[in-house]
């Protein structure tokens, strides 16, 4: 399984998010905005939001229509 899988796996449709630093220690993404940008040309909505801690954070809810 390739690391987008993994994210799609992990984020898609469970509510959950993942920072730049979760995402490299639990599966070693070392630059989590290169996956999250070949998820949204792969057609997912992907969504970039600030935490309370103030830093960025990706979720993926869904596939997008075509």
């Amino acid at each position: 399984m390739n690391q987008n899988e993994r994210l799609i796996k992990y984020l898609r449709g469970t509510g959950r998010s993942l920072s730049a630093a979760q995402a490299e220690s639990r599966f070693g993404i070392k630059n989590i905005s290169a996956r999250m940008s070949e998820l949204r040309d792969d057609g997912f909505r992907v969504r970039t939001d600030v935490n309370t801690t103030g830093l960025t954070v990706y979720s993926v809810s869904r596939r997008k229509v075509v």
